[in-house]
């Protein structure tokens, strides 16, 4: 999130709980779902499971799910649901783990891991260098930023340097604040009008600000954005051109033994065709990878 970010089933809760990718200040553990036991664990890579996951027989995982369609809300108002939560009760699946998803926030996941709090974070982190300082990640997919408004605005935005004296809301914690605030460094330091960027906690927030006419455009990573742009009848539309396409990882703690036999799990979902056919029902298969790595950031 970009999250390069972050994260809805019908048009009301995209713009309205939309006014609700991979950063809010409640509770971390408001809100859990649980995966069925596991049915097609691979032999080889449960042996590869660190002991201690292994006797739990759970994984702990936290996701924000604001960021439709990779994490978000199920219409029963409890359930996390989307391209993340259905790949990581697939690589649970063949780690012989059970799933438990966290509904979390989104800035407090990767302090959450290093602390020990969650076993695994997968809420449309952007793997970079700098996170990779704090947490090992497996890349799973490629999405670039994109931005978007309302349809009926003309915000003269094609780039990233178009938002020189723009009113721009993100979401706080992501690759879109980053590049929000280093343009508008840019902004001033050549004499132009500064950026006036909005940080919001969470993506349903910053969707509202869009929508309610207190921002002129918004950022997010381009399958949420394109999500959403769908799902909400044409009340969005994209602007410019997406930029800056780089890996999603799925964050594990440094040092935990996981990140080795979760790898070895993606890359047996990759060929048995259960990666791509999740990334198709979610209709974001573009974004697919076919070279997963460890720690695969490229700056």
């Amino acid at each position: 999130m970009s999250k390069l970010v972050a994260r809805v089933g019908v048009p009301v809760l995209t713009i309205l709980a939309l006014a609700g990718c991979g950063s809010s200040s409640k509770s971390s553990t408001a809100t859990t779902a649980v995966a069925p036991a596991p049915s097609s664990a691979n032999a080889a890579i449960v042996a590869q499971v660190p002991a201690a996951i292994k006797s739990k027989g759970t994984l702990n995982i936290a996701s924000e799910a604001q960021y439709a369609p990779n994490e978000f809300i199920a219409p029963d108002g409890h359930t996390i649901i989307g391209m993340d939560a259905d790949l990581v009760k697939a690589l649970g699946d063949v780690m012989g783990l059970k799933v438990n998803l966290i509904n979390s926030n989104f800035e407090t996941i990767i302090p959450g891991l290093a602390a020990g709090r969650y076993d695994v974070g997968v809420s449309s982190f952007t793997d970079t260098k700098e996170r990779e300082k704090t947490v090992d990640f497996v890349t799973y997919y490629s999405a670039g930023i994109s931005f978007y408004a309302k349809s009926s605005a003309s915000t003269g935005v094609t780039k990233i340097s178009d938002l020189c004296g723009k009113t721009v809301a993100v979401e706080k914690g992501t690759t879109e604040l980053e590049e929000a605030t280093k343009q508008n460094a840019k902004c001033t330091k050549e004499g132009k009008k500064a950026v006036n960027v909005l940080s919001f906690p969470g993506q349903n927030p910053v969707n509202l600000a869009i929508a309610s006419g207190r921002a002129e455009l918004g950022m997010v990573d381009s399958p949420v954005a394109a999500y959403q742009i769908k799902k909400t009848g044409g009340q969005f539309k994209l602007v410019g051109q997406s930029y800056g396409f780089a890996p999603y990882g799925i964050a594990i703690p440094k040092n935990s033994g996981l990140a080795a036999p979760m790898l070895a799990a993606l890359k047996t979902l990759m060929a048995n065709g259960t990666y791509r056919q999740i990334l198709t029902k979610w209709g974001i298969e573009s974004g697919a990878i076919s070279t997963p790595k460890i720690n695969g950031a490229i700056s």
